[in-house]
């Protein structure tokens, strides 16, 4: 039990940086406590509601949310949750684990090749939004 809560407070850190917690949280899940993946994927998603929240209302109090095109993000958000928990659900739980596995590659090295990309143009990889 004291691992689980240590395994949320480390993912509840590394989202409050910005960074997705569920990095962290489903493969510790999964691979530590022996949860389904569809089982620690939605974990993470009932974790991220209270996470979003918050960061909405930080980032509203502290005038960072650009309104112009609120809504469309809103919308495809929706729209892609939907799709995507429709996909979850029909996939094997294997199968999810490989896709969610590919997805953590391809996003670190995107990660790394930004970076490098930014050291080659004189900037520390961080693009201005």
């Amino acid at each position: 039990m004291i691992w689980l809560f240590l395994v949320g407070l480390i993912s509840g850190v590394i989202s409050g940086m910005g960074i997705g917690g569920g990095i962290i949280l489903i493969p510790a899940l999964t691979l530590f406590f022996d949860f389904e993946q569809k089982v620690a994927q939605n974990i993470n998603l009932l974790y991220f509601i209270p996470t979003a929240i918050m960061a909405i209302f930080i980032h509203s109090k502290n005038k960072t949310i650009e309104k112009q095109g609120l809504f469309k993000i809103i919308i495809f958000g929706i729209v892609g949750a939907i799709l995507g928990s429709i996909i979850a659900i029909n996939l094997k739980g294997e199968i999810l684990r490989k896709i969610f596995g590919w997805f953590l590659l391809f996003m670190g090295l995107s990660e790394i090749l930004k970076k490098e990309k930014g050291q080659k143009n004189g900037t520390n990889g961080i693009s201005k939004i």
